[in-house]
């Protein structure tokens, strides 16, 4: 039988500031409530935020009470690492950072409440594949929570809540008074072997979760909440990917539920890393604003090997949508999607090649992108205005399109132009209303869809549990 420890406060040292030593662990022999959860890893040492002096009142900031806690949890990432415990109560923050092996677990009834001062988010350079912030020419504000050049990191609860609260910034972004981009909830940067889990997500200032340059990534059992005209509050961005699930997530947002990426313009494409290896699987999205799955605008690293499998969806803009334009480059390529049930959708398949969008006038308006094996099939909607408004580029046009049981019923709100298709080739079958002429029939024979899985997809998790 494996006991798990708990930390109880070690000795305070006042030198001028109050510092915390490693937090001394201590065996839980006796009768105790314990919590369990999955994990990709479990820890041997667990600490209470509350040990740290932390205040749930909600008006007192604890910001660098987190900061304090993690940087103490990180002395034993050698020695079995620690967990970090939010317990109930509205714990009111600024930015911080993760460290490696380590988790941070938000109980029920715990909410972060992001701090809705600027001063508690650091600014920090652009994103070497983007060049610039996507709000303005300036840097960045510091995500809430963040972390670079990671291994073995968990945030993850019991349906805890992380609240943005980002309607400060939304009024900020509206009224063009940013320089510097809004803070994202989560981001993880240079990392592996990331988990982020069982958690309720609402109204974050810009994008929900952003992983970026990082690698084997589970995002599974989240919610996602924020108001449908808030702007660019994309749920899930994985950017310079690899190895990426994202499963059983429920999105109601301003933007694009799940957003694929890699880079902007020539930054991107100087940069070179491409997201690959993506399982997207049971999404279900409500997005006016925004696709069900986004491929782009960013994708000058390229994307390639995209899974999605089992997606509903309903008052969305477009159920997938790829995104690009001249500037970008690479290619989005070996995309798959089988099963989706869609309702009140303003466009089923929409695919343009003249998105824009640059970060500044030195883009190479001749690095064009390369669009090609892209398969749908499985797909019933309901309450259509459009079945596809698929456009390519003049000149490189959007080849390899492959759709298989494709049926589509239309509301009161119908387009007179049902299909649009410009510099697009591929193949159909059985797709109903007849597609383009561009699209044509292949018989009776479905589309693709891998039948291995990609790696990420057979990490088993493991029983992890604390004592309260």
């Amino acid at each position: 039988m494996v006991f798990y420890q708990r930390s109880t406060l070690a000795t305070l040292l006042f030198l001028g500031l109050i510092r915390f030593s490693v937090v001394e662990c201590r065996r839980n022999l006796l009768l105790e409530s314990y919590v369990t959860y999955p994990a990709i890893n479990c820890r041997k040492h667990t600490a209470l935020l509350t040990d740290f002096g932390g205040n749930g009142d909600g008006i007192a900031s604890n910001t660098a009470v987190f900061q304090a806690a993690v940087q103490n949890l990180s002395q034993v990432a050698d020695d079995g690492g620690a967990q970090l415990i939010v317990p109930p109560g509205k714990w009111l923050t600024g930015s911080f950072n993760l460290t490696s092996h380590f988790t941070l677990f938000i109980q029920s009834g715990a909410i972060i409440l992001a701090s809705q001062d600027a001063g508690e988010y650091p600014l920090v350079e652009p994103l070497p594949s983007y060049g610039q912030g996507r709000d303005g020419p300036g840097g960045r504000f510091s995500s809430l929570i963040g972390g670079s050049h990671l291994t073995d990191v968990v945030v993850t609860g019991d349906n805890g809540t992380i609240d943005g609260q980002g309607s400060v910034w939304w009024k900020k972004f509206n009224r063009k008074k940013l320089r510097n981009t809004r803070p994202y909830l989560i981001e993880l940067m240079y990392s592996n072997q990331v988990q982020i889990s069982n958690l309720t997500l609402i109204d974050s200032p810009s994008w929900f979760v952003h992983p970026v340059y990082s690698s084997d990534i589970i995002i599974q059992d989240i919610t996602i909440r924020a108001p449908v005209d808030s702007p660019n509050t994309d749920g899930i961005n994985p950017d310079s990917c690899n190895n990426v699930k994202i499963q059983d997530v429920n999105v109601v947002s301003g933007d694009d539920c799940v957003a694929v990426k890699s880079g902007w313009d020539e930054y991107g494409i100087q940069l070179g890393l491409p997201t690959e290896r993506v399982i997207i699987r049971r999404l279900i999205c409500n997005s006016p604003n925004g696709a069900v799955i986004a491929l782009g605008s960013e994708m000058p690293g390229g994307i390639r090997n995209v899974r999605a499998e089992d997606i509903t969806a309903i008052n969305s803009q477009s159920g997938i949508r790829i995104k690009t334009s001249p500037g970008r480059g690479a290619y989005i390529t070996d995309i798959f999607v089988d099963g989706m049930n869609l309702q009140s959708i303003d466009c089923v398949f929409w695919t343009t090649g003249s998105h824009g969008e640059h970060p500044d006038l030195s883009y190479d308006a001749k690095a064009l992108p390369v669009i090609d094996r892209i398969n749908y099939r499985n797909v019933v909607a309901e309450d259509v205005k459009m079945v596809g408004n698929m456009g390519g580029i003049d000149g490189d046009p959007f080849t390899g399109f492959c759709l298989s049981n494709v049926t589509i019923g239309f509301g009161t709100q119908q387009e007179n132009l049902v299909w649009n298709c410009t510099d697009v080739s591929g193949v159909s079958s059985n797709v109903i209303p007849e597609p383009c002429d561009v699209l044509a029939e292949k018989g009776p024979s479905d589309c693709e869809y891998p039948p291995d899985p990609i790696p990420i997809d057979i990490v088993e998790l493991k029983s992890c549990s604390f004592s309260t």
